[in-house]
């Protein structure tokens, strides 16, 4: 994983606004109706190879595919990639899991509005009935395949492949198989060490994607307590660690966020609650949600929190929620301040979360994901202009596009 060593480096959180043919691909494959699949392997490469020319267009230095390949949502793509799992009609009486948590309850008017225009996936409940086992070698190839065939075809630092942590692989599944929530945490981690490890051994970065570390707080809290909470958390990061066995500690990138709607996260866990268990999580980098207006005062955290040894920082400095484009000056001050507390060398600038937590829905329009990230861009310019101040590394910030290139991860021993 690349530093941040003469000038700070951009990336965001991988989900990208599908084009409109993955879109009418997944349609008719949804509804059963006319689904060509060689016509939608022929455009999954195609729209692969635009949207990583695009954000090297942008001044992206560490890329992502956009999530193209997958057919459900952020989470709920792994249906498709394990064995096990039932898929059955949603029953009223078993709770909709799209409708809890605390936050739900003090503004039930506000959201009854944004349900209304929010178009949510198909509810099912899914349900573990048998060993669950990882099947989507094929299908998680063809996701490489088109990103290493793009990532030839511009000068970027290096690219990585968002993947969903144990705790959030289908968030709300139901278990009718093993005998313990642990043991169905243990088999859907060794399940996803098939998916983690084959990313890696490709030469790219695996990010796991873990919003459900944060937002079960929301759920659970009352009428559970915060040591219940944290007691949950911990097991899944044990899991995600045995998971990730034999990948690279500098391949990893560990990704936190408050579950990313557009709502008034009054109730979200502060993150002084959880920063100890996030940084439990063997990683190379830490990609943390702190644009929201509700969390973004807890930067002063790391006046007091110590980055893991060969760590990174990476901060949400663009939020993904609102369609008004953040001032690069706004990008450069969160940037700054951040790094003269944990080292100009160990951020890296981010998004909040994705722009696009699945293939039929967006956060902002397409034309406000590039702006945003134009704006990234250009901020972590004026950062590195602040941090790095005149002479060589100066003209070095000014010409960033000249230091990009396709780059393997760096070897070095791994952390213990």
């Amino acid at each position: 994983m690349h530093r941040s060593t003469d000038r700070i480096l951009t990336t965001h959180v991988g989900s990208l606004i599908r084009p409109e043919v993955i879109r009418q691909h997944l349609r008719a494959k949804q509804k059963g109706e006319g689904y060509d699949p060689a016509a939608h392997s022929r455009d999954l490469k195609t729209t692969v190879a635009e949207v990583v020319r695009h954000q090297a267009e942008v001044g992206v230095d560490v890329v992502s595919d956009g999530e193209f390949g997958k057919g459900i949502s952020w989470s709920q793509y792994v249906i498709d990639r394990v064995s096990g799992f039932d898929r059955r009609p949603f029953r009223p009486d078993s709770g909709n899991p799209f409708t809890t948590g605390a936050d739900r309850k003090r503004f039930p008017d506000f959201y009854k509005e944004l349900d209304a225009k929010d178009h949510v996936e198909t509810i099912t409940d899914t349900v573990a009935v048998a060993p669950i086992k990882y099947t989507g070698q094929a299908l998680l190839q063809q996701d490489i395949d088109n990103f290493k065939a793009a990532l030839k075809t511009v000068k970027v630092v290096e690219g990585f492949l968002p993947v969903a942590a144990p705790a959030s692989v289908i968030p709300d599944r139901k278990n009718e198989y093993y005998k313990s929530e642990e043991d169905l945490a243990e088999a859907i981690g060794q399940a996803m060490h098939v998916e983690y490890k084959q990313i890696a051994d490709n030469g790219l970065l695996v990010q796991l994607d873990d919003a459900r570390a944060a937002v079960t707080f929301d759920r659970m809290v009352p009428p559970k307590t915060l040591q219940d909470y944290r007691k949950r958390v911990r097991l899944y990061q044990d899991t995600l660690n045995r998971a990730t066995k034999g990948v690279p500690t500098e391949q990893i990138r560990y990704h936190v966020c408050w579950g990313s709607w557009p709502g008034p996260h009054t109730t979200d866990v502060p993150i002084k609650d959880i920063v100890d268990l996030i940084l439990r999580v063997r990683a190379g980098a830490y990609v943390l949600e702190m644009a929201n207006p509700r969390h973004e005062h807890e930067w002063q955290v790391w006046r007091d929190v110590k980055l893991p040894k060969g760590s990174v920082l990476i901060p949400g400095v663009i939020s993904h929620a609102t369609n008004v484009v953040e001032h690069p000056e706004l990008v450069k001050e969160r940037i700054v301040r951040l790094a003269k507390l944990v080292g100009r060398e160990n951020v890296i600038a981010g998004t909040d979360c994705g722009f696009a937590q699945q293939p039929f829905y967006q956060r902002v329009h397409p034309t406000i994901q590039w702006a945003k990230l134009e704006a990234l861009v250009e901020g972590a310019r004026l950062a590195t202009k602040e941090l790095w101040g005149s002479g060589k590394k100066k003209a070095a910030a000014k010409a960033p596009a000249a230091k990009k290139r396709v780059a393997k991860p760096a070897k070095r021993k791994r952390a213990a």
